[in-house]
C-alpha cells in the first residue's frame, strides 16, 4: 500500500566502522533520495541481546546517530527516531504474539544459528526467541513497502510477510466489507472502477499477477481516496477482507565485500575493525600492520591478491587501474606490501576527514543531535499511531 516507504534500522552496541559504512550506511544515503525512508535506532534488539549490560546501548546511542549524519544520512529527507521512545512498537508486538504461532519464531534460521554464535550469553528468554516478532511489528506499524536487507535476512521478512496474511485473516472480515468497497470503487470514476473490477477478476479467477500489481498501481496513485477506502480496495482486489497491515518487500542490497582487517567479518568481537571516525594515525598503524598473503616471506617473493586482505580493500577503494597495478605488482613482486597498502591508507583517510567535517557540528552541539531525534520520534509516531487505531478497532479493542 506504501510501496515507497522504507524502513531500516541498526543496534547500538558500540562505535560503527567502516563495514557498517559500506555495507548499510551508503545504501541508506541512496534510498532518501528515491524513496520516504525511516532509519530508527532499535534499542529493543540490542536488549536481545545485551540485557545484563545496558550501559553500552546508552553510550553508542547518539554516537550511532553522529555517525549516521556523517556518513550522509540526511534527516531533512529521512525520518531518524529511536524504537523505544514509540512505544506502539512494543504494542503492536504484544498484540501480533497472540496470534503468531511458536513453531513460526522457533523455525527463523537466525534463531539457532545466534544461540551457537553467541553461546557465551544466556539467550534462553522469550525476548530473544520473540525478537524477529519484534522486528515485524516494527515493520508492520509503519506499513512499509519495503526493507532493505541482504539474503541472510530474508527469512525475516518472509515471517513479516505471514505475520500481516495472518492478521488480516483473523481480523480484516468487515462487515459489509464487500459492500464498501464497492462504494469506494465508484470514488475513482466509472472508467476507472470498470478497470479495477475487470483487473479484480483476472487475477482472482486466472491468478494474473500482472493484473493485479496493475490495479494496485492505480490505487496508490489515485489521490482522491481516503486511507480507510484504499485499504479496502487492496483487500477487495484479493479477496474479501480490509489489509490492515502490509505486507512488505525485501529490497535485496549487495552483501558488502567489506572484510576485515585479518580477512574475516568485520566486526568489533573480533577485533580487526576500523571506526568511520578512528584516530588517523591509529588507521596507519591497523593498515600498515594488516596480515598479506602468507605466500609473501621476502620481499621478492611473488603473491597472490586473492588470498590477500589487502586486496579486498582494494575492491573498495581503488579503481581499475589502481586495482590492476596492484595485481600485476604483487604477482610479480615488482611492489612490496607496504607499496600495496599505501593507496589504501591514502583513501581511507580521505574518506575519514569527510566524516570527521560532517560529524563535527554534532559533536560541537550535541542537542542539535537530539532536536534531529526528538523531531523524528514525533513524525515516526503519529504514523504509528495511524496503524495501531486500525489495529485496536480490528480487534475489537477500541473502547471509545
Amino acid at each position: 500500500m506504501y510501496p515507497q516507504r522504507v524502513l531500516s534500522g541498526m543496534r547500538p552496541t558500540g562505535a560503527l566502522h567502516l563495514g557498517h559504512y559500506h555495507g548499510v550506511l551508503k545504501n541508506w544515503v541512496e534510498l532518501q533520495s528515491e524513496h520516504e525512508c525511516l532509519f530508527f535506532v532499535a534499542d529493543w534488539h540490542a536488549l536481545t541481546t545485551h540485557y545484563e549490560d545496558p550501559q553500552i546501548i546508552r553510550e553508542s546511542v547518539w554516537e550511532m546517530v553522529i555517525d549516521w549524519l556523517a556518513a550522509g544520512v540526511d534527516p531533512s529527507q529521512s525520518t531518524l527516531f529511536i524504537q523505544s521512545r514509540v512505544p506502539e512498537h512494543a504494542e503492536l508486538h504484544l498484540l501480533l504474539s497472540m496470534c503468531t504461532p511458536l513453531g513460526w519464531l522457533e523455525r527463523v534460521p537466525s534463531f539457532k544459528d545466534q544461540q551457537e554464535r553467541l553461546a557465551e550469553r544466556d539467550l534462553s528468554t522469550y525476548g530473544f526467541l520473540g525478537y524477529p516478532l519484534l522486528q515485524s511489528a516494527d515493520i508492520l506499524i509503519y506499513r512499509a513497502g519495503q526493507v532493505p536487507v541482504g539474503e541472510d535476512q530474508v527469512p525475516h521478512i518472509e515471517l513479516t510477510r505471514e505475520v500481516a496474511r495472518r492478521f488480516n485473516h483473523l481480523y480484516g472480515r468487515e462487515p459489509g466489507f464487500e459492500e464498501k468497497a464497492q462504494q469506494a470503487a465508484k470514488k475513482l470514476g466509472s472508467k476507472r472502477a470498470k478497470l479495477i473490477l475487470e483487473l479484480r477478476t483476472r487475477f482472482q479467477e486466472q491468478g494474473d499477477e500482472e493484473a493485479l500489481a496493475q490495479a494496485r498501481s492505480i490505487l496508490q496513485d489515485t489521490q482522491n481516496l481516503t486511507a480507510d477506502d484504499r485499504e479496502r480496495l487492496f483487500g477487495y482486489l484479493e479477496g474479501a477482507r480490509r489489509l490492515i497491515l502490509v505486507e512488505p518487500q525485501a529490497l535485496l542490497t549487495a552483501a558488502s565485500r567489506m572484510p576485515g582487517l585479518d580477512g574475516q567479518k568485520m566486526s568489533k568481537s573480533y577485533g580487526n575493525t576500523i571506526a568511520m571516525r578512528e584516530d588517523p594515525d591509529e588507521v596507519v598503524r591497523r593498515i600498515k600492520t594488516m596480515p598479506t598473503d602468507p605466500a609473501r616471506v621476502r620481499r621478492n617473493d611473488p603473491g597472490q591478491p586473492d588470498r590477500c586482505p589487502v586486496w579486498a580493500f582494494h575492491q573498495i577503494y581503488s579503481d581499475d587501474a589502481q586495482q590492476q597495478w596492484v595485481r600485476e605488482g604483487c604477482e610479480s613482486a615488482g611492489i612490496g606490501c607496504l607499496d600495496c597498502k599505501q593507496p589504501l591508507i591514502d583513501a581511507v583517510l580521505q574518506e575519514q576527514v569527510l566524516f570527521r567535517e560532517r560529524a563535527k557540528p554534532y559533536e560541537d552541539d550535541p542537542d542539535q543531535v537530539r532536536n534531529i531525534v526528538a523531531d523524528g520520534c514525533e513524525r515516526a509516531r503519529d504514523l504509528a499511531r495511524q496503524t495501531m487505531r486500525d489495529v485496536r478497532e480490528a480487534m475489537g479493542l477500541d473502547f471509545s
